[in-house]
């Protein structure tokens, strides 16, 4: 994959970099149009609608919250993919359309209709997303304008899909996105991908939203398959504050047109859209409300890939392990003590530890190591590595964590008044 920011590697030893509007005009797939405006959702002025439209109907498909309280977006949305009719996604930010009963659907509903009439399509033919506060109606009147002035603006240019993705924002204090070009066997195809979240970050699924672009040709079976692996490997390795939220939804549309890919060329493709999803990913977790330091913790040896996934979520979501790490406290026990209460099976007399690159602690006892180095040394990266085996099996995965400071609390008490 070649493209605007460096792709991930498996590599322990790298370092996360965050990177944000790194994107290039010649990297947006063909199709699309965007725009990004202020219709008064936000008290704060900022922009709170964002709109995608396709120039013929779509490829698309999503994965979704498994919260069991799901916000009406998610509810229409998940509906409507997998599918090869769509042309259009709109988002709201500012206000969740979550826990609001009938009148929540209707709204959503009607946000899709109000984009059918503009874009000249069915309304089942248009998707929607929402972020933001829980509990509270849409103010409907501002978003009828808002769709009405967004479609105006809609453009296929790189300045509208950096609009769109500022739009989709909240607590976020950078926009999230990701364009790329990539091969797939001796075929090249771009991707172009955004998303939101900073808090209320601990996606199952797949308070994230993401919309991930591309002209390589797939059938709806296709895009569902690829999106669903992709998110497996990204999203849902990433939490912030252990919190699956009522509205995460993760989109793919597909505006390629020709043959779709054969099996080898679609496993290439799935490859590649893992590695810009999980640039998307790792930007959600550094951008953490409050966040000092990303932690990019990896299991080794654990019986199995689920079995090092359970150790790695309850690492993650430790506030021990989080606090100890704002602290630049290399405090082994809070990290060992977390896998052995991770419910999954781990050979104590074989567990190992490293933090950013100091072996700690190895075989199931502690080694000699500088502490205060190693204290400097985690303080002044913005990426705390955390390497843990648990025994001798074959089951491994990398994960990505917040640490959680004052700050998180403090703007979080404080979130709706």
């Amino acid at each position: 994959m070649t493209g605007s920011e460096n792709a991930p590697s498996s590599k322990k030893s790298d370092s996360f970099k965050l990177a944000h509007d790194h994107c290039t005009e010649g990297d947006l797939p063909q199709g699309f149009r965007f725009a990004g405006v202020t219709c008064g959702i936000k008290p704060s002025g900022k922009p709170d609608l964002s709109l995608i439209v396709s120039d013929r109907p779509v490829v698309a498909a999503g994965v979704y919250t498994q919260n069991k309280i799901v916000a009406a977006p998610v509810v229409l949305s998940r509906g409507r993919t997998p599918s090869e009719m769509i042309r259009a996604v709109v988002t709201n930010s500012g206000n969740a359309n979550a826990c609001t009963g009938d009148q929540g659907m209707q709204d959503a509903t009607e946000m899709c209709d109000i984009v059918a009439e503009m874009v000249g399509c069915q309304s089942e033919n248009v998707l929607v997303m929402s972020t933001g506060i829980i509990g509270k109606h849409l103010p409907m009147d501002c978003i009828r304008t808002g769709i009405r002035d967004a479609h105006q603006q809609v453009e296929p240019s790189l300045a509208g899909f950096l609009r769109s993705a500022e739009a989709i924002r909240t607590t976020d204090k950078n926009r999230k996105t990701v364009t790329a070009q990539i091969d797939v066997g001796q075929r090249k195809f771009r991707v172009a991908a955004m998303a939101k979240g900073a808090g209320m970050i601990a996606p199952n699924m797949a308070t994230m939203l993401s919309c991930m672009l591309t002209d390589a040709p797939l059938t709806p079976e296709m895009a569902q398959a690829s999106l669903s692996g992709a998110a497996q490997t990204s999203f849902n390795r990433v939490s912030v504050d252990g919190h699956t939220s009522t509205n995460d939804t993760l989109l793919l549309m597909s505006s390629g047109q020709g043959t779709p890919l054969n099996p080898s060329e679609l496993k290439n493709f799935q490859r590649e859209l893992t590695e810009v999803a999980v640039q998307l990913a790792k930007q959600l977790v550094a951008d953490g409300e409050g966040a000092l330091h990303v932690m990019a913790i990896r299991i080794e040896g654990a019986a199995d890939e689920s079995a090092a996934e359970t150790i790695a979520r309850t690492v993650a979501a430790s506030p021990l392990v989080k606090t100890a790490v704002t602290g630049s406290d290399p405090n082994w026990g809070r990290i060992v003590s977390a896998a052995g209460y991770a419910n999954a099976e781990i050979a104590p007399e074989k567990i190992s530890l490293q933090i950013c690159g100091t072996t700690i602690y190895r075989d199931g006892a502690p080694v000699p190591f500088d502490e205060p180095a190693l204290s400097t040394k985690m303080k002044a990266n913005a990426e705390v590595t955390i390497v843990l085996r648990v025994g001798e099996g074959s089951g491994t995965v990398e994960y990505w964590s917040s640490d959680l400071t004052t700050s998180y609390v403090e703007f979080n008490s404080e979130y709706t008044t």
